[in-house]
């Protein structure tokens, strides 16, 4: 299979329904049944009914692919050389792969002709079949191992920290208090496309970045100006599972890594454990446990440098279990919220060669 493109041998104007006389050849049928299957986050296979007659004449498929939110009434002319692929013909379920660059978690639109060419190069064609909608999946483990990759390559050294933190507004705090019985119950989680966990998996987000030169975390937020804060120790300890999730920046210099704590043995855990990488508490680049080696001696907890950690945690959370304060900064820092995050799909840093 090839793709074709302006400036390609094959002319989309010669491409016709051949009723201009040239071709005296019976109509080829229209393409029916179409069914999608063995869809990833860069491939699918296709297939279709037609006659024993067309499948023992049919030279070449044409197949028009589009995003679904992108549709056009003229989406299928002949001129729309983009969004098509020509494929010599072959033994059905066909796989498409690699021909265009397609996005994991996307939903798609995609049409078939088949095709007879001529003697003279043009082609005799049937008439477009009915449109099908897909969605591509998600990142498989080996993508999510090419981003783990990435992402190592872009921290810095291990820093330091004593608390996980959270920044929401006043009237969050008032809402876990009277109506939550006190707990931050786990939410879903929405980011970058393709991640496994987007939109399937519940979970409290917190921070736990620190500033260079206090060793605390930073006197701003956008999420809000007050900030709940929890001993590390609480949610990273050798009963938890630490988990790989994304990696990815919102058109900005700065890059965010997804991390997944979840206790052992829980429906998180579950969830993680068949999808996402999972990482060594106390040797891994990201955010590390230290066990006291000496009988009186504190566990050490370390964060990457040059990355801003989110570390979505499975379980509820207890406001006894921390505190709450106001944060002596700002807190309308908009432009580094990921509450609509979207990734920047032309950044070299952060993308995979998904569907290249």
């Amino acid at each position: 299979m090839h793709g074709q493109s302006r400036g390609q041998s094959l002319s989309w104007e010669r491409i016709e329904l051949c009723n201009n006389g040239k071709s005296m050849d019976a109509a080829l049928s229209t393409p029916c049944n179409i069914q999608i299957c063995e869809v990833t986050c860069d491939s699918f296979r296709i297939m279709w009914d037609m006659t024993p007659e067309d499948t023992a004449r049919a030279t070449h498929f044409f197949i028009d692919l589009s995003r679904k939110e992108s549709r056009d009434p003229n989406r299928f002319k002949h001129r729309d050389v983009p969004t098509k692929l020509v494929a010599k013909a072959v033994p059905l379920p066909m796989a498409v792969r690699g021909h265009w660059f397609l996005s994991p978690r996307t939903e798609y639109c995609v049409a078939v002709q088949t095709a007879v060419r001529q003697p003279d190069g043009d082609y005799l064609v049937s008439e477009w079949s009915q449109v099908v909608e897909f969605c591509t999946g998600d990142y498989a483990v080996e993508h999510l191992q090419q981003l783990l990759d990435k992402a190592k390559g872009s921290t810095g050294r291990l820093l330091k920290f004593s608390v996980f933190y959270r920044n929401q507004h006043p009237e969050y705090f008032d809402y876990v208090r009277s109506q939550l019985n006190m707990m931050m119950f786990p939410w879903f989680r929405n980011g970058s496309h393709g991640s496994p966990i987007n939109g399937k998996l519940h979970g409290v987000f917190f921070s736990c970045n620190t500033e260079f030169d206090t060793g605390l975390p930073p006197k701003d937020s956008p999420y809000g100006p007050l900030r709940f804060q929890i001993p590390a120790g609480h949610l990273l300890n050798p009963n938890i599972s630490l988990y790989f999730a994304d990696f990815y920046c919102m058109y900005t210099a700065y890059h965010y890594v997804v991390l997944v704590l979840a206790p052992v043995g829980s429906e998180g855990d579950t969830f993680c454990r068949t999808r996402l990488h999972m990482l060594d508490l106390a040797s891994n680049p990201f955010l590390t446990y230290t066990a006291p080696q000496l009988p009186g001696e504190e566990p050490q907890f370390c964060h990457a440098s040059d990355v801003i950690l989110e570390v979505l945690f499975t379980e509820p959370v207890h406001l006894d279990q921390g505190s709450v304060q106001q944060i002596s900064g700002h807190h309308q820092l908009m432009s580094l919220t990921t509450a609509n995050a979207k990734k920047d799909p032309s950044c070299k840093v952060c993308n995979i060669s998904v569907g290249r």
